[in-house]
Parts: C-alpha cells; structure tokens; sequence
C-alpha cells in the first residue's frame, strides 16, 4: 500500500524560497518515520492558493487519482489540504468511502480510522456548519443589496422590465404602460380575470400573473413615496 505526502504554498515567493515547503515535507517525513511508515512521494503544491479545492488544483489532482484503497495520504496541516472545515469533512468522507486514510500532523495523526477521528469529525462539523450560515447570510445580504439596487438576480426578467449589459433592471416602455394600465383598471375595480380579457394583446398572462405585477407594482410605488 503506497503512502503519499502532501504539501502546499499559497505565493510564488513562499515556492521560491522553499522555506515553507521545506518544513511541511519535514514534518511529513518526520510522522512517517515515528509511525513506521515510508512515503512513496510527496505531492509538492506551488504558489497555489488556498481558495481551491483539492481535485481543482495541480498535484491535488494528480494526488486524488493515484490514491486507491488502502493506500495513505500524510499532510502537515489541515489549511495546507483544505480551504475550509466544509471543503476537509466532504473530502474526509469520500476517502474513508474509499478506504483512504488521511494522517493530519497538526490534528494528531490518523482522521479517518483512530481513536480522535470521531472527535475531528465532531469539530470539523461544527465549523463546517457555522461556514455554511455565514455563505447563507452573505448571498442574502448581496442578493438583498442587488434588489435595493433594482439589479437582476436571475431566472425569469420581471415582466415591463429589461436586463442591461451591466446587469441592472431598466423599463421596458409598452410594457410599462400595459402595467400602469393592469393597476388602474384593479383600481376601478375590475377582477384580475377581466382584467386579463382586457390586456388581451398580451397573450402570455393569466389571473394569476396579473395579479403578481399589479402588487409588485405597488410595492415599487409604495417604496418610491417612501
């Protein structure tokens, strides 16, 4: 069973100077010899950063399709493998799925087949889900931002309006009009049903959608006077 070493700098000055590097194989080298293991090769990742998933990066890649059941990846550290707690606990459990043990020098050694894999599991959990809200709470601050904004936030472009090249929402004019049209006619009291029968020309709208525009509308209208 082969035994694979893993080992990652972020800039091109730390890959140059070797510095990093060279303690992360050290390490890697040094768990091995106290644990009677031999490392076939050291999977060297340079001026690579971080932010990447393993299967996306260079050696990772490479290192991820020569492991095969049995076999045993060393790393030094837990942020040298992984971007996040989210991105270590999904990889964790694809290789223990596929009967691949992961040796963390930084966490204790073995994490997926030894007494602390439980607990590293248990903690990378915790953290992974803390992450998980955070990516929550910022796509909805950014897609409420968009909104205010009047930007497009994707799937289907709001009837009576356009998306720019940049992205924004501009007024799409015979459509606008058909609009103001829909919410005097509701105004007068006409049913969205007759009122669908009325914008006849309009063939795509129902009661429904009628509806959904005519309060959308006055929402935009109520936050204009606002």
């Amino acid at each position: 069973m082969a035994v694979f070493g893993y080992a990652r700098v972020s800039t091109s000055r730390q890959a140059d100077e070797g510095e990093s590097l060279e303690v992360q194989t050290r390490q890697i080298d040094g768990y091995a010899l106290m644990n009677g293991l031999r490392v076939d090769r050291v999977f060297v990742e340079r001026g690579v950063s971080g932010s990447k998933l393993l299967s996306e990066r260079p050696e990772g890649a490479v290192l991820l399709a020569a492991v095969k059941p049995g076999d045993t990846i060393v790393t030094a550290k837990l942020d040298r493998m992984f971007r996040s707690a989210l991105d270590a606990l999904d990889m964790l459990a694809k290789l223990k799925a596929g009967d691949v043990s992961l040796h963390m020098v930084d966490l204790g050694g073995d994490v997926t087949g030894n007494g602390i894999s439980k607990l590293v599991f248990t903690i990378l959990s915790a953290v992974a889900e803390s992450e998980r809200d955070r990516i929550r709470e910022r796509v909805a601050d950014v897609k409420a931002d968009q909104k205010r904004r009047g930007r497009y936030l994707g799937g289907r472009v709001p009837f009576g309006w356009l998306v720019s090249e940049d992205g924004a929402l501009i007024e799409e004019p015979e459509e606008q009009n058909a609009i103001r049209r829909m919410v005097a006619l509701r105004d007068e009291g006409m049913s969205y049903r007759d009122i669908v029968k009325e914008m006849h020309g309009i063939a795509l709208l129902s009661h429904q959608g009628v509806k959904e525009i005519i309060a959308a509308a006055r929402a935009r209208n109520q936050q204009a006077a606002a």
